[in-house]
């Protein structure tokens, strides 16, 4: 019986606190969080503020500069693309440079395009991934399957993830139709999925990660009808000819489509190919983290010319990663020509969220009256996982804003 009473107790204690009261209002719970900073304006004013000037772990709401960042240096028309030569062995060479939507049915597109173009045999596969620098360490990337710790390559085939599935009396599968199951493919397939369903595991090394482009992409070639050398190796060399590619491929997808897509899913993978890019000199030097960093700093000083902030890596998988809410802002205001870009929820809200354990953040626009006013929350501590989206659309009420504003003692 005290073992019950005590329990009651404690129930009714966590279900008073701002974590567990389901019934409670958003708007009332966020004055009693203490690392949670938010910034409101409407129509150019700002109407709601909390600890708006203080550095916070972003998480992925980072994307957003990111894409602006991007924006700026590439343009929205911008088209990744990757060289194709055939060498006087009748080898075809690939020329990487990191196009980081380069999916199976991309690979169809460049095979065809091959085809077209008089190619129908091929004795070998070479590939040249130097476009990236040898060490390329996102911050924060950890050593698990989940395919958002995906690794970046110069060649990369659907995002550096595979998918496989395994049904009873059939053995391992492909997981989708345009995909075949590649001796990488299988190899994974073996060890990662236990029992019977499906799984999407990333490729976890740069040289797994380029291997697994290559045998898709022998796969597409002898699906257009190009033969390829049975038992022939994959190899891995710098293309050092100066004469013009046999094929350039320039991806479906423009700069705009991409970012829709990274936003949409979250994709650090794309994330970070575009903060990569900003190491780009046009020189064809290798693209390195660091000077990405250099280069980010730069362009951030001109446009926002901000101080006492942190960008290490462009996905928000960095905890190093720091940015106040008014900064956050700014780059929601800066984003506001692209802003159907971003993820709708409810037709009231256009924003991107971010999340690391214990970090619950969202930065973008709410719909007050047909107008799109910018917001920032960053929540560093734990809560449930629906309550920012909670609070945009509280926002978004008029009737709600004023209890919003005496919770967070504005």
């Amino acid at each position: 019986m005290k073992f019950l009473s005590a329990f009651l107790v404690l129930f009714i204690v966590m279900a008073a606190s701002p974590l567990m009261a389901k019934q409670k209002d958003p708007l009332l719970t966020l004055g009693e969080l203490p690392n949670a900073s938010l910034l409101f304006e409407e129509n150019g004013k700002e109407v709601l503020s909390k600890r708006a000037d203080q550095p916070m772990v972003p998480a992925s709401t980072i994307k957003l500069v990111t894409a602006l960042a991007a924006i700026g240096k590439l343009g929205l028309d911008y088209r990744f693309t990757t060289d194709f030569h055939v060498d006087n062995k009748k080898q075809l060479w690939v020329i990487g440079s990191g196009d980081p939507f380069m999916v199976s049915e991309e690979l169809a597109l460049v095979a065809a395009a091959l085809k077209e173009r008089g190619l129908t045999a091929v004795k070998g596969i070479v590939l040249d991934g130097s476009r990236y620098g040898e060490d390329i360490f996102i911050d924060g990337r950890t050593d698990t399957d989940n395919p958002y710790d995906a690794p970046l390559s110069a060649l990369a085939a659907n995002f550096n993830t595979v998918a496989f599935q395994r049904k009873k009396g059939k053995g391992l599968l492909r997981a989708e139709k345009q995909t075949p199951l590649t001796k990488t493919a299988r190899e994974l397939g073996a060890v990662k999925l236990k029992g019977y369903g499906a799984n999407r595991v990333n490729l976890k090394t740069r040289k797994r990660a380029e291997t697994y482009f290559g045998e898709l992409l022998v796969a597409k070639l002898r699906e257009a009808g190009i033969s390829v050398k049975e038992g022939e190796k994959i190899r891995f060399a710098r293309w050092s000819g100066n004469d013009k590619p046999f094929y350039r491929h320039e991806n479906s997808r423009d700069l705009r489509q991409i970012i829709k897509s990274m936003l949409a899913s979250s994709s650090n993978f794309i994330a970070n190919t575009l903060f990569l890019y900003m190491a780009d000199k046009g020189n064809g030097n290798a693209l390195e983290m660091a000077e990405a960093r250099l280069e980010m700093q730069r362009w951030v000083k001109r446009e926002f010319g901000w101080k006492n902030y942190s960008i290490i890596e462009g996905s928000g998988l960095s905890r190093g990663n720091k940015l106040s809410a008014r900064q956050m802002l700014q780059a929601v205001k800066a984003f506001e020509p692209y802003r159907e870009l971003m993820p709708r929820y409810k037709g009231k809200v256009l924003a991107k969220t971010g999340t690391l354990r214990g970090v619950s953040c969202y930065a973008g626009f709410v719909n007050r009256k047909g107008t799109w006013q910018p917001f920032c929350l960053l929540i560093n501590q734990q809560v449930g996982g629906a309550f920012r989206k909670h609070v945009a659309e509280a926002m978004a009420d008029r009737k709600r804003l004023p209890a919003l504003c005496d919770s967070i003692r504005c």
